[in-house]
């Protein structure tokens, strides 16, 4: 029986992948993480696990070889608060344990496929796994940059030393279900969802870095995308190295807007409508943008492909609309 392991498993993409594995019938799992906020249990209450152990007790018991042979492990867990000032934390949480675990991995003999982020581009206008287009904004991104520099620094650039298979994925803007704990770093679509909900509206930032109202670009790509190829991976052993896990698809923030709004309106027998249409009639309101974020805001993110599809990976990823749509869907479901 295949065994695996996720950490962060109680959180966004964590869940999910524990969710992937169950579909194809792999229930041999240990979940990591940390329930101090109790109410994360959710994420996985509704999943097949072998076993659950507080991340302060795994990281030490699996460099002793506790937990037997283990096939892989993916790792989901780290502090993704973009907005977290504390660099010895973030640090902490984020580099110095995947360190520790890459070395165990590495004399255990177990893959590793880990969470990187796209917030490692930061400032760049180029969106491509190279050290020349690599500008985090802020700590976190610091934090996820410096363990890909430490892996290609031990494996080589294209991780090809790697005695087992090490892959790293930088996450644009992932959405989805499973993510309601995540506060104000829940994404866009769920925020919006909420917004129309209670407000009749929803809010998008105004005018800024050059962009329209609304017209900021990003990458937006759905959860079930990140699970789909993180699972590639799994199935092709051979394939090591940093990897960009977007969509390969700039969207303004408006699309997101019109597909919750357009969505939601369906759900109550109403017809679709123009994004004129809905500024028009007050559905979106812009609001001017916010000083914290000023200099530390990607106006712009669109992941190149270019790697993933020559590794062999040629998954089909959902566009806002389709996405979008669907989890609104699934949101409304749940009441």
């Amino acid at each position: 029986m295949t065994r695996v392991v996720v950490t962060g498993a109680a959180g966004f993409i964590g869940a999910n992948i524990v969710k992937g594995l169950n579909a194809r019938g792999i229930d041999d799992i240990i979940v990591v993480d940390d329930l101090t906020r109790g109410d994360k249990f959710c994420n996985f209450a509704d999943l097949k696990i072998a076993d659950y152990v507080d991340l302060d007790d795994f990281y030490p018991n699996f460099e002793e070889g506790y937990y037997g042979k283990v096939e892989a492990v993916f790792h989901e867990g780290a502090c993704s608060d973009t907005m977290e000032s504390n660099g010895k934390y973030m640090m902490d949480n984020n580099y110095t344990l995947s360190c520790e675990l890459f070395q165990a991995c590495q004399q255990q003999g177990t893959r590793l496929l880990y969470a990187s982020s796209a917030a490692t581009y930061g400032g760049s206008e180029t969106f491509r796994e190279e050290p020349a287009f690599e500008a985090p904004l802020n700590v976190y991104g610091y934090s996820k940059l410096l363990f890909d520099q430490r892996m290609r620094r031990e494996l080589g650039v294209s991780f090809e030393r790697a005695k087992v298979q090490v892959a790293g994925f930088r996450y644009f803007n992932v959405y989805g279900p499973r993510e309601q704990h995540k506060g104000r770093m829940a994404s866009v679509a769920f925020h919006q969802f909420h917004q129309f909900r209670k407000e009749g509206k929803v809010k998008l930032f105004g005018e800024y870095g050059g962009y329209g109202a609304g017209e900021q670009m990003r990458d937006f790509v759905f959860v079930d995308d990140v699970v789909a190829v993180n699972l590639w991976f799994f199935d092709h052993p051979g394939k090591s190295g940093v990897y960009n896990l977007g969509s390969g698809r700039a969207q303004p923030f408006n699309d997101v807007a019109v597909a919750v709004v357009n969505t939601l309106r369906g759900l109550e027998g109403k017809t679709a409508l123009a994004l004129a249409q809905i500024v028009q009639q007050g559905l979106i309101e812009y609001i001017p943008f916010p000083d914290a974020l000023q200099g530390r805001y990607q106006c712009y993110t669109q992941a190149n492909l270019d790697r993933l599809r020559v590794a062999g990976c040629d998954h089909v990823f959902a566009d806002v609309q389709s996405g979008v749509s669907e989890y609104v869907r699934a949101l409304a479901s749940r009441g």
